[in-house]
């Protein structure tokens, strides 16, 4: 995620060479035949002006979706970080001491308080490796990060086990669950009604992942995205047929003014329509993104500081003003 208010010119340029070199080579070519003698290359240009109206509605619209995609990834991702956080309090708050069970008393000792610290580290980062898996997952990196991001919240067991699934963050959440099942049944550290608190935040967690996969496994719809380049690249190759008559009545060599005119327009169509596929898919690595690094370091600064750890890791900073 980009996060300077304003962008860098180095990134502009960077973005828009290659299509403004492309649109300055085709305008200069149409004018230079014009000016050639070419006349009937000229068109009226009210029907470009028509044309080009309704091209800016379409991408508009294209890029209406785009954004809501993108807002509604952030929406999910932070979801996550307040039911991380939620998670967090409910172990250190529930998973406190033997449930009021008197019958239990004789079969069931009370839970040492290394015993409880121990039980909150290994469900807090799990949590941890949770997050870093789902992000892992719809960047696609599992098999280059997942060694340093997501197996040292892990034993090497469990790592080994969880790397090799089909979708390693739902068989995290599964293993949540069964030791909240052995909290409860076995340990007597869960009541009934904490143990159901507890199965709705792992709930409300699995719908939240569900919500980046369908975003990442759905595509934006082709035909929209499609078309919408198509419907720019035919407006950049009809402006500056409309406008040599516009700027030939002008006076003499006024033509080539179409040159830079048309070049500019097309170029702001270009970038528009450019915005809107950028925005398509926010779970990328790309800098229009959703900070997904950031936000898991944000809930591993959380949960390991309320475990009472101090030697916490930094935040994520930008790289080139970029936030990933």
């Amino acid at each position: 995620m980009y996060i300077r208010q304003n962008l860098r010119w180095n990134i502009i340029w960077r973005k828009a060479w290659r299509p403004v070199l492309l649109l300055l080579l085709y305008n200069t070519v149409v004018c230079a035949l014009f000016a050639g003698g070419f006349t009937q290359l000229s068109i009226p240009w009210q029907p470009v002006a028509t044309l080009g109206t309704a091209v800016a509605f379409y991408i508009g619209f294209k890029n209406n979706g785009s954004y809501d995609r993108f807002w509604e990834g952030r929406q999910i991702w932070g979801g996550i970080v307040n039911a991380s956080r939620t998670w967090a309090i409910q172990m250190l708050e529930y998973v406190t001491s033997r449930v009021d069970a008197p019958e239990l008393t004789n079969i069931r000792p009370a839970a040492t308080a290394a015993e409880l610290t121990e039980r909150h580290r290994v469900l807090l980062y799990r949590h941890i490796a949770w997050c870093n898996a789902l992000r892992l997952e719809l960047r696609r990196q599992r098999d280059e990060r997942w060694a340093d991001e997501v197996a040292p919240f892990l034993s090497e067991e469990e790592s080994e086990f969880m790397r090799h699934r089909a979708n390693p963050p739902t068989h995290l959440l599964r293993r949540q669950a069964a030791e909240l099942r052995i909290l409860r049944e076995e340990r007597g550290l869960l009541n009934d009604f904490q143990h159901v608190g507890t199965m709705q935040t792992l709930d409300q967690l699995f719908v939240l992942q569900g919500g980046c996969e369908r975003i990442k496994n759905t595509p934006f719809p082709r035909q929209f995205a499609f078309y919408s380049f198509v419907f720019v690249c035919l407006f950049a190759l009809l402006l500056p047929l409309g406008l040599l008559r516009e700027f030939d009545s002008l006076g003499h060599y006024m033509v080539w003014l179409t040159v830079p005119f048309a070049t500019l327009v097309a170029w702001v169509f270009n970038t528009i329509e450019s915005v809107g596929h950028t925005s398509e898919n926010p779970f990328e690595y790309q800098m229009n993104d959703v900070p997904m690094t950031a936000l898991c370091r944000a809930v591993e600064i959380d949960l390991r500081e309320m475990l009472g750890e101090t030697e916490l890791p930094p935040k994520i900073q930008p790289i080139d003003d970029v936030l990933y």
